[in-house]
């Protein structure tokens, strides 16, 4: 008899960090082990992701319930499901898809198929008594990712706006994830003091992403800002930076243009500002540079700013989008966010493929998240060598950092983090 068989499948509406229903699901195998798993959904959310299913009743929790969700799943997903092996995870997930029979899981919600994937390799994980990234991984992992802390974050902050949605900090040089993060740690905890400086003594405020709100809508202060919390504590050279532009959050469609700073520019100032900025300061990656469906922007971006450009909403962790942006020489990589596609086979499949061309993927968390977000341990799994940890505080961006930390010890001695100098194209930061 095969303990691993799907017994039961449960779902329920909770909360994720912002107080958002999200579906979360319970899968119960016939030898007793249980999955859980929750589906993060972001914030700023590209126009290809999967569909969030939501109840749209605005009696009920402002319209964003997803009872719906959850009777998907225990009516229609569940009940397909039962019997089959919980390691069979291709399985499991194509049932889901076909079930679905939509481009975007339109019909079930992307959101509910996604808290079944994850539950299910939970389950999975469980029923062969290992963790999570021991279980997805095809061969023993030799490190953890390099953690990239999220500083200061874009959005409107009294009065003015800052366009640009998270100004980022990555260890370099460093030989353990334990140092790595205590250099992103001290840097975020200076980044108050620097920042109530420049207030006139006036106290940061949390920003949307759990960083600090920007203190200014000019991304050159901000940048400096950071080089001054690094070398007030010797970090200089153990850091470089990287930046999410999210431009589509700051794109005008009728102007075909980008707001910045009170005003509009066009896609060649665009590129032209950002150009500036990696000559100016150790820019790792720039992620959606351009708004998510500008691909010949992207391709004439990816020849003049000097540093690796990479998609998020303009990947969305597709791999038919990632398939167009690498044949355009578009792309140097992509930011995965699993539930954008919608199954964890599928945002496998997308990672092989990129990893195939020697192009980079950076994991991320989602603003608003869970915490039982799988993606740290995906990343480990996948030998991803950047994950987007947030900014240190908050339990569902601190999780990243501190599965990092407990993963480092179990690993072997020598090999305990990702060294960004690595990755192609962050050589010259060296």
């Amino acid at each position: 008899m095969n303990g691993n068989r799907i017994k039961e499948v449960k779902a329920r509406q909770v909360l994720d960090s912002k107080g958002r229903p999200v579906v979360e699901t319970e899968i119960y195998t016939e030898n007793g082990k249980m999955g859980r798993a929750g589906a993060s959904t972001g914030t700023s959310v590209g126009k290809n992701e999967s569909y969030v299913l939501r109840d749209n009743d605005k009696e009920l929790f402002g319209g964003l319930s997803v009872f719906k969700a959850v009777k998907n799943i225990e009516e229609i997903i569940g009940p397909a499901l039962v019997g089959m092996d919980v390691t069979d995870q291709q399985a499991v997930d194509h049932r889901m898809i076909e079930l679905d029979g939509t481009r975007y899981k339109t019909n079930l919600g992307g959101n509910a198929i996604y808290s079944v994937s994850c539950a299910a390799a939970r389950a999975a994980a469980a029923s062969v008594g290992k963790p999570l990234w021991r279980y997805l991984a095809e061969e023993e992992p030799e490190r953890v990712f390099a953690p990239a802390y999220n500083m200061i974050n874009g959005g409107t902050y009294g009065n003015y706006t800052l366009a640009f949605q998270e100004f980022i900090v990555i260890p370099k040089n460093v030989s353990t994830f334990y140092e790595g993060s205590r250099i992103g740690v001290e840097i975020f905890q200076k980044m108050g003091d620097i920042i109530k400086k420049y207030n006139n003594g006036k106290p940061p405020v949390m920003g949307n992403y759990s960083g600090y709100g920007a203190p200014s809508d000019d991304p050159f202060v901000l940048f400096d800002m950071l080089m001054e919390a690094a070398s007030s504590l010797g970090y200089e050279d153990k850091i470089i930076f990287s930046m999410d532009c999210a431009a589509s959050e700051i794109y005008d469609e009728a102007r075909d243009a980008y707001l910045y700073k009170g005003t509009y520019i066009d896609r060649d100032e665009m590129i032209s500002l950002l150009s500036r900025i990696a000559h100016k300061y150790p820019i790792g990656f720039i992620e959606d540079a351009l708004q998510e469906e500008d691909f010949e922007g992207f391709k004439k971006a990816r020849k003049e700013i000097p540093a690796v450009l990479i998609g998020d909403d303009f990947i969305c962790s597709s791999i038919d989008r990632a398939k167009k942006a690498i044949d355009m020489d578009a792309i140097q990589g992509m930011i995965l966010k699993p539930n954008q596609i919608g199954t964890l086979t599928e945002a496998i499949e997308t990672v092989r493929f990129m990893k195939q061309h020697d192009l980079l993927v950076v994991a991320s968390g989602r603003a608003g998240g869970v915490i039982d977000d799988p993606n740290a341990e995906l990343a480990i799994a996948l030998g991803l060598p950047i994950m987007k940890t947030g900014a240190p505080r908050s339990g569902e961006r601190t999780i990243f950092t501190n599965t990092g930390l407990r993963v480092e010890e179990q690993l072997k001695p020598g090999k305990t983090m990702a060294d960004v100098l690595k990755v192609p194209g962050f050589e010259r930061l060296g």
